[in-house]
């Protein structure tokens, strides 16, 4: 049986201008990965509710979960919410369960709630809230989609709140070694290498280091037993390879 699959959507206009680095595709990879769910795909996209309409109802098709990240704070900008709403086709209201999270975190930081930061209890119709125990302010599970905040540290900590609701398969490990040759001089018998192990993902990736070209070949698999032996012939076939 194969593993559950996921994609992810990063939402915000920050992160295409290139102010905003994004790092929490990189940590829910991590995450997904040892859980047993493939990560197969990602789309970055700005604030416009018709684009994400249009992502999201694809990807949710497609794939076992989807995460968004980005679009769920108060300000006019962050329109993700609706946007998720309009795409199940359901009303968006704040919800007394929502504002009673805000109202806890708000009561305890010294500064009031009011209309601005209530939008973030604004939820839609039949989601399962997301716990944030960061900043209060919570995300939501409606079908198979996650919405999550942009901040990698609250993104972070919503990922792990919803973490053990999902069914994982097995998880996905990995062997690496090293190539001390250019990627023009291995690639034909590591075609060959591949062509004999297609229960593997096998990538290489070369790098430039100290003016010396080389490859880093990565073998990844759910089954230890077979990395493990893929991993020695491929020891026997480049006898310079440094694990």
């Amino acid at each position: 049986m194969s593993n559950p699959t996921a994609a992810m959507l990063v939402i915000g206009d920050e992160i295409l201008s290139g102010r905003t680095r994004d790092s929490n595709m990189h940590h829910l990879a991590q995450v997904l990965s040892a859980r047993g769910i493939d990560l197969t795909e990602a789309r970055v996209i700005g604030d416009d509710t018709e684009a994400i309409v249009t992502a999201l109802n694809a990807l949710r098709a497609a794939v076992t979960h989807v995460f968004t990240s980005g679009g769920i704070g108060p300000t006019h900008d962050d329109i993700t919410a609706d946007a998720v709403a309009r795409a199940f086709g359901v009303g968006i209201d704040i919800r007394d369960d929502a504002r009673a999270m805000l109202e806890a975190h708000y009561a305890g930081s010294g500064h009031a709630i009011n209309a601005e930061r209530l939008r973030m209890a604004r939820i839609p119709d039949g989601a399962t809230l997301i716990e944030n125990p960061i900043s209060g302010a919570p995300g939501f599970t409606i079908g198979n989609v996650h919405v999550m905040a942009g901040v990698p540290r609250i993104f972070e900590a919503m990922v792990q709140s919803v973490l053990p609701r999902l069914t994982g398969g097995r998880p996905l490990l990995s062997r690496s070694v090293e190539i001390r040759r250019p990627e023009g001089d291995i690639s034909a018998p590591l075609r060959e290498f591949a062509a004999r192990h297609p229960e593997l993902a096998i990538g290489s990736y070369p790098y430039l280091r100290d003016g010396l070209l080389g490859v880093n070949v990565v073998l990844r698999g759910p089954d230890a037993k077979a990395l493990d032996q893929a991993l020695a012939e491929m020891l026997r076939l480049f006898p310079d390879a440094v694990e």
